[in-house]
């Protein structure tokens, strides 16, 4: 059944869940009165659709469409889902919240993108006030999940189908229990961002190097450990009450000017936007984007590869994407994207890389035939003893491709595979595998015949996919 989200201002934040949600498979509808809107919206599209797919080696669902409205009561009309992203006024979220609900289905959730103001706020004069949720996220939204759900006066149904709404598309939806203006995250940021303006504007630092500050040092360990958990390591083997200890009298002191903010002066921002603009003018918005767009995917696929953090989040929604192998001849193995850490100096795929792909291919074959995880944790499984990869043509980041596997022996201990990996756009052949397998016992370490479940399986297919090969020939 095709699922209907709503989004309302096109925007950087719109335009950001517009993308996630297409990319997610949701038919997307956008209202914005900005002549512009569909140029923008089509810029943001194209690199979440470069970088999003990166972070999962599932395929992704079929894309949904996105179309342009220039009535809101059209947009809104029977959409599952609806983001209010207009600008932070309150009278202006007022004014359209009355108008979505004159039209959009009761049942539908109505959350807000804005970043300081309460959901009692926002519920103030609304006809279905239980249906609006403030739903605050990151830019860019089409990659970070974090996601912060304030519920307010919301019904308990409203913020469970958000809740669940939100995670089936990726994100991680932090139930903010108490409303308190700007949320969570956002007076973190106020917070570093008055004590930055403290710094430029008093000539102790330069906008670069307060950036360089925050990337090169803690903004790393804070993206795979938060604030707390962070502290408790600093503070050793005796932990957080040692460091409160250490470190608890600078809040008296105090070492910052959090208490106290800058004059906003002309001046000041002068200061800051010269500063930044010979820090980063010579890059365009676009440049910066994939430079960080490029970052942040290989910083979550590291963190994917160590099952930590928000790279945990995108493994799990990962394994919820794949499906069965079916029954074709030969199988399709892989479906993915190129990932950006996967390329090298050359700007292409690695040639390492391609052992990777053609190991999730022999592990996807293997789950098929009944060698998954729970028959190697019972103690058996598959080795390679040899491969031969060819190497056909280039790939680059970005791409799509599929596999192709073969059985092409299949008998006792004996597994041998034939692997092509094709280009999805034109199904040129990129890579082909010759690849022969031992089953082993893990206990001995040695090869041994396959349980009898799985050697059933293994010559079943075998022969399947060699009567294939015969008519092919014929």
């Amino acid at each position: 059944m095709t699922k209907i989200a709503t989004i309302v201002g096109g925007g950087v934040i719109g335009g950001g869940w517009a993308a996630r949600f297409a990319l997610m498979g949701w038919d997307v509808r956008i209202f914005d009165p900005d002549p512009e809107a569909e140029r923008k919206i089509a810029e943001v599209m194209a690199g979440a659709a470069r970088a999003l797919p990166m972070l999962y080696e599932a395929p992704m669902p079929k894309r949904g469409t996105i179309t342009f409205h220039k009535d809101l009561a059209e947009a809104v009309t029977g959409a599952d889902y609806i983001q209010e992203s207009v600008p932070e006024r309150l009278d202006l979220k007022h004014r359209v919240i009355r108008e979505i609900q004159a039209h959009a289905p009761e049942g539908a959730v109505l959350g807000s993108s804005t970043s300081g103001f309460k959901p009692s706020e926002l519920q103030q004069g609304a006809t279905r006030p239980g249906q609006i949720v403030v739903a605050h996220p990151f830019n860019p939204v089409y990659l970070l999940p974090l996601v912060e759900l304030v519920s307010g006066g919301a019904d308990d149904a409203t913020v469970v189908r958000a809740r669940t709404i939100l995670t089936g598309i990726g994100m991680y939806p932090l139930h903010v229990r108490a409303e308190i203006d700007a949320h969570i995250a956002d007076r973190f940021l106020e917070a570093v961002w008055r004590e930055a303006l403290w710094l430029v504007k008093d000539g102790i630092a330069t906008t670069e190097e307060i950036d360089n500050a925050i990337r090169y040092g803690f903004g790393l360990r804070w993206a795979q450990m938060g604030l707390f958990e962070t502290y408790r390591v600093a503070g050793g083997e005796a932990g957080m009450r040692h460091f409160m200890a250490q470190f608890g009298p600078c809040l008296s002191w105090p070492w910052t000017k959090l208490m106290d903010v800058p004059e906003f002066t002309d001046e000041l921002v002068d200061l800051i936007a010269d500063q930044s603009d010979a820090q980063s003018g010579q890059f365009s918005i676009r440049e910066l984007e994939r430079q960080r767009d490029d970052n942040l995917v290989a910083i979550l696929r590291a963190l994917k590869g160590r099952e930590a953090a928000a790279g945990k989040l995108i493994l799990d929604h990962d394994a919820t994407l794949r499906g069965d192998l079916g029954d074709g001849v030969p199988l399709v193995t892989v479906r993915r994207t190129v990932p950006v850490d996967w390329t090298d100096m050359n700007r292409h795929m690695n040639e390492g890389r391609y052992g990777q792909v053609f190991s999730d291919a022999s592990e996807a074959l293997m789950t098929h035939i009944g060698a998954d995880r729970a028959y190697i944790a019972s103690g058996h499984s598959y080795f390679t003893a040899e491969n031969n990869i060819k190497y056909l043509a280039e790939t680059i980041a970005g791409e799509e491709f599929y596999v192709k596997t073969r059985v092409t022996l299949g008998e006792g201990k004996k597994l041998r595979l034939w692997h092509e990996m094709k280009r999805a756009s034109d199904d040129a052949l990129l890579s082909t595998c010759d690849q022969f397998m031992l089953h082993v016992s893990l206990e001995t370490r040695r090869s041994c015949p396959p349980l009898p479940h799985v050697l059933e399986a293994v010559e079943r297919l075998a022969a399947a996919h060699a009567r294939k090969e015969e008519m092919t020939d014929g």
